[in-house]
């Protein structure tokens, strides 16, 4: 039963690392790959959801076969480019944090913030 499921449980344990890294750590880099790594997870899941064992390419043929399902694997196309803006945002935003504060550290930067006194 397990071995027969081994692409739900490396989701599974991909999200929970991914989770992880997003929680406990406080540099916003370390974060940014944690939520990379829990996004991956996420694909990876709902690929395997979306395969059959005995499952063909949804293509049209004489014969009436068993097909995949190729409605998870389009939305993870559109997933992936999502993810990729996301990334790209977060270290444009982290990049922005380090040249005001000096720290990609948040708590350091929130401690300079309020030091500060008034917000920028």
């Amino acid at each position: 039963m397990i071995a027969s499921h081994y692409s739900y449980w490396v989701s599974m344990a991909l999200m929970m690392i991914g989770l992880y890294v997003v929680m406990s750590h406080a540099n916003l880099v370390k974060k940014l790959i944690g939520l990379n790594v829990f996004q991956v997870a996420v694909f990876m899941l709902y690929i395997s959801l979306g395969k059959r064992a005995d499952g063909t390419a949804p293509i049209l043929d004489s014969a009436f076969a068993a097909y995949s399902h190729p409605l998870p694997h389009v939305l993870i196309l559109t997933a992936i480019v999502v993810g990729v803006a996301t990334t790209a945002l977060g270290l444009a935003l982290t990049v922005r944090i380090h040249e005001a504060y000096g720290t990609t550290d948040e708590d350091d930067a929130l401690k300079r913030d309020s030091a500060q006194g008034e917000p920028r």
